[in-house]
């Protein structure tokens, strides 16, 4: 495929480490320090204002000069972006804090936050003529890849760990990728994933698009901002996983205070992850600057569950420089924290959306958190995404003959 005329404010790829630049291609590692490579933007060359985005569709492509694609036309879009931000009054008294918002990626195309950095990815890989698109996920990247994959018309290879919940194989198979169910960890999985790209050259998300890929994610950031009367919040709690979620919505609110469209970055930039696999919470709370991988990660927020964190470092300075912090929570903390939501504002999240419900409250209740602040809580996959792990956890149903008596014995 023809590659598309440069109409974008990209400028270079830029190492994250020794920060040499490169051309805007296919590539991922400095071949200088190996170190991981970033989208670098003519932010000058930007002429924006809040005005600018009034009649604009509202998905992620409406900011579109703060994207990678080269031409946005030209993009695949399922609709992604511009998902609610729900004021949470309820969820907010049972914790203990006064303004309280979750942003609710639940109702993306594919019921997660990934439709956002998948939708850039699939774009940027139409444009570099990629022949086959793919990633290595936990779950919800398989889906959203094999979606805008069908989209584009292009073949679809996912490589996921053997136990994934089914929901979300169920989606990505159903969209018509090829399912590698690998019998290891992610971080396993993730190494046989670099080494088929790389021998078919394929182009993968999260990996040789990675630079590109990240990109959609901060999108997220913009929306919190605008969808706030174009403001940052005091704190914004986020699930982790690898980190790039984190240090993306902390690029966001930078680039978005770069250009005026909001007077400060006022925001504290938060991690949330399971305890059986927590290595940026603990090496946070041990005030070190490396990652501690975790070799066998247990935790039902199977989403979560990446030992070996790509973007660790660099989600512990984002943390460090926005003054934030980082929390942990268990299993049972996990679910509890599902069911507040459910209970107290109609949002159906999977694990990873209760970790961040269950860190925010052991966050207020440790003073961590003052109850004026204001607090944005990122759901980034729907409940049916993990619906067999919340089913083992769920009371079995009463069932009851058809009369008035039967009813009335139960109720009473």
């Amino acid at each position: 495929m023809e590659v598309l005329e440069l109409t974008s404010y990209v400028k270079a790829l830029k190492c994250r480490e020794c920060g040499r630049e490169f051309p805007p291609v296919k590539m991922y590692a400095c071949q200088h320090c190996l170190g991981p490579l970033e989208v670098a933007y003519d932010i000058g060359a930007i002429n924006l204002s809040r005005e600018s985005f009034k009649d604009r569709s509202k998905t992620v492509w409406r900011y579109h000069e703060l994207l990678p694609v080269q031409n946005p036309a030209n993009a695949v879009d399922l609709g992604a972006g511009y998902t609610p931000l729900h004021r949470c009054s309820r969820l907010a008294e049972a914790i203990g804090i006064r303004n309280l918002y979750v942003k609710d990626d639940t109702v993306n195309p594919t019921n997660s936050f990934k439709d956002r950095p998948a939708n850039v990815a699939v774009s940027k890989a139409l444009e570099f003529g990629a022949k086959a698109v793919g990633c290595a996920s936990t779950g919800n990247l398989a889906a959203a890849v094999a979606a805008h994959a069908a989209k584009a018309g292009l073949p679809c290879y996912v490589f996921i760990p053997a136990n994934t919940e089914i929901n979300k194989v169920l989606q990505a198979k159903t969209f018509g990728a090829k399912i590698i169910a690998v019998n290891g960890t992610y971080d396993e999985v993730n190494r046989l994933a670099v080494q088929a790209a790389e021998s078919n050259d394929w182009a993968f998300a999260n990996i040789n698009l990675r630079p590109y890929y990240v990109e959609g994610s901060k999108t997220l950031a913009f929306e919190i901002c605008e969808q706030l009367g174009w403001g940052a919040p005091d704190h914004i709690i986020v699930p982790t996983a690898s980190g790039a979620l984190l240090c993306a919505i902390w690029r966001g609110l930078n680039q978005f205070w770069q250009l005026g469209l909001i007077d400060r970055k006022k925001a504290r930039v938060s991690a949330a992850q399971p305890s059986g696999c927590a290595p940026i919470v603990n090496a946070f709370k041990s005030n070190k600057g490396d990652v501690e991988p975790i070799e066998k990660p247990q935790t039902i927020a199977k989403s979560l569950a990446i030992g070996d964190p790509a973007d660790g470092v660099y989600a512990l300075k984002a943390i460090r420089e926005s003054g934030g912090t980082a929390e942990s929570a268990t299993d049972q903390e996990i679910l509890d924290a599902i069911k507040l939501l459910a209970k107290t504002e109609g949002i159906f999240a999977e694990p990873a959306g209760g970790v961040v419900v269950a860190a925010l409250k052991k966050l207020v209740d440790a003073g961590q958190i003052s109850a004026d602040e204001e607090v944005v809580c990122c759901v980034t996959g729907s409940g049916f995404k993990a619906s067999d792990i919340l089913i083992e956890n769920t009371p079995k149903l009463t069932v009851v003959e058809p009369t008035l008596e039967a009813l009335e014995r139960i109720l009473s």
